[in-house]
């Protein structure tokens, strides 16, 4: 009897020192909690300490775990409400009551470690908001989970949870009312029993309720179900479906309210942020309207150099804002040997005549213009220079116009004859040319010049007065200007033959 008494009072024994040890640990009473860690290893007792939850945080943080199995090219993000006391095993039951999978199959990666179930969050680091994890699933072949076995530990957990709600309920000895009463029972003889009572009329059985449609949206990254007015996932932040569409029958509570008043607020916020930045720019815009070249403001390389530009060492094009140094952009105009100025950094844009302006010299951009004006004249198809030596004056004729009168010389050119004869009319200048020819050199080398025209068909002779005309541009008809003949271009012959107008035979 003694062998079956003594594992009693052992165990007895052990909870009262057990409990004291708490309280010494409890304490930070060193040399007594030494004494009685001493006491229990006599006994040899199995003995489990833990730190009470109180100890830790008691705010629930939000853990960001990214789930992902064998077959997963990446992680999906989902975020969990915990606390940090809760243990690797507290969290398995978590996810597997939230999101069915079993605990056997998680693999709980923290910190680039496999934890365990008895270990702690806190233990991890998991202190914070927004603290990583990462949730690895096996597959129920290779964690050799039978479904058999599934049942089984859903059973187990449902039996858990009712001994954990049992726990909490206050049991009364049988017989006892909700007053307690009189424990001893009245002799038999003096016990009344109560008639039985009326039986109950029929009633019809009560419509069965079908549960309440659940409305939102399902996430398509991590499947967590939305209310209906959220415009992203509350858990992963994925976007709400294209084609989704609030019912109509959904009113959303108090949270949902205060959240789309929020969002309203900020998106008003927004709004008046971006009619000020606007306004902002405008009165940029009037400020810099004034001024001929415009710096940078933020430090860049240019392009072109590759040196770096502190804020208003640049210069800012207004056509493409591309900026480049000082230096760059005025070898780029001075070396250009087109009329336009095209940005250096290849693009189709010009520089303007106000920033060419401001970055050359006076000099440099007298030079500039003239360089312009040059290559303007070269280019066009009607272009005429004053004949007068060493003038710069030239312009571009239409058909109907046969003098030229240039404002810098003050000299009036004739167009037909390419030359400048006062006083003279175009025949009797040209046979002056012809007897001048013969001493004159200057003379002699427009004579050549208009039988060149003859020759390569850019002037003909007049059939009547035989001074020599050009055709400027427009159609074949021209008239002389000396004897007013109408001539045909084509065939160098009088338009109308001799009969006058309406004969078309050319007077042959």
């Amino acid at each position: 009897m003694a062998s079956e008494v003594t594992p009693g009072l052992n165990l007895k024994e052990a909870e009262e020192l057990a409990l004291s040890l708490s309280e010494a640990l409890s304490s930070g009473d060193e040399p007594e909690a030494v004494k009685l860690c001493q006491r229990l290893a006599q006994l040899s007792v199995p003995v489990s300490v833990r730190i009470s939850s109180q100890a830790y945080p008691q705010d629930s943080i939000r853990l960001w775990v990214g789930v992902e199995d064998a077959q997963s090219e990446d992680y999906i993000p989902v975020t969990v409400e915990v606390s940090t006391n809760m243990t690797i095993a507290q969290l398995k039951e978590k996810f597997s009551h939230d999101f069915g999978f079993a605990p056997a199959l998680q693999r709980w990666v923290i910190g680039k470690r496999l934890a365990q179930d008895r270990e702690t969050l806190y233990s991890h680091g998991v202190r914070e908001n927004g603290d990583k994890v990462f949730l690895f699933i096996l597959s129920a072949h290779a964690a050799h989970l039978t479904r058999q076995q599934h049942k089984l530990d859903q059973e187990q957990q449902r039996i858990e949870s009712i001994v954990e709600s049992m726990q909490t309920m206050q049991l009364l000895p049988r017989g006892l009312g909700v007053g307690g009463g009189d424990k001893t029972a009245p002799p038999p003889e003096t016990q009344h029993t109560p008639p039985p009572p009326p039986p109950k009329p029929a009633t019809a059985p009560k419509p069965v309720v079908p549960p309440k449609p659940q409305l939102g949206w399902a996430c398509t990254m991590c499947t967590f179900m939305n209310k209906p007015t959220r415009p992203g996932c509350e858990m992963c932040g994925g976007e709400r479906p294209e084609d989704y569409e609030v019912p109509n029958i959904y009113q959303p509570d108090q949270e949902e309210i205060l959240r789309i008043q929020q969002e309203k607020l900020a998106m008003l916020q927004y709004e008046q942020a971006q009619r000020e930045e606007r306004e902002r720019n405008y009165l940029h815009l009037l400020a810099t309207e004034g001024q001929n070249l415009i710096f940078n403001t933020t430090e860049i390389d240019c392009p072109i150099c590759f040196s770096t530009l502190e804020p208003g060492e640049g210069i800012v094009l207004r056509e493409c804002l591309h900026t480049f140094c000082r230096e760059c952009l005025k070898g780029t105009i001075v070396n250009s040997q087109d009329a336009e100025v095209s940005c250096p950094d290849a693009c189709e844009s010009k520089l303007l005549d106000r920033e060419i302006q401001a970055l050359l010299t006076e000099e440099e951009h007298q030079r500039f213009l003239e360089l312009r004006l040059s290559i303007a004249e070269s280019r066009s198809e009607h272009s005429f220079h004053c004949q007068t030596p060493n003038c710069r004056g030239w312009c571009i004729y239409e058909d109907e116009v046969d003098e030229f009168h240039c404002e810098l010389c003050d000299e009036t050119n004739c167009i037909l004859c390419r030359a400048i004869h006062n006083d003279m009319n175009c025949k009797d200048y040209q046979d002056d040319l012809r007897i001048r020819a013969e001493n004159d050199q200057a003379a002699q080398q427009t004579k050549q010049m208009l039988e060149s025209l003859l020759q390569n068909g850019e002037a003909m002779k007049c059939p009547r007065c035989d001074i020599i005309v050009q055709k400027k541009d427009g159609c074949d008809w021209i008239c002389c200007l000396m004897c007013k003949t109408e001539i045909c271009w084509v065939t160098k012959q009088a338009r109308w033959g001799p009969n006058g107008k309406g004969d078309t035979s050319w007077g042959l």
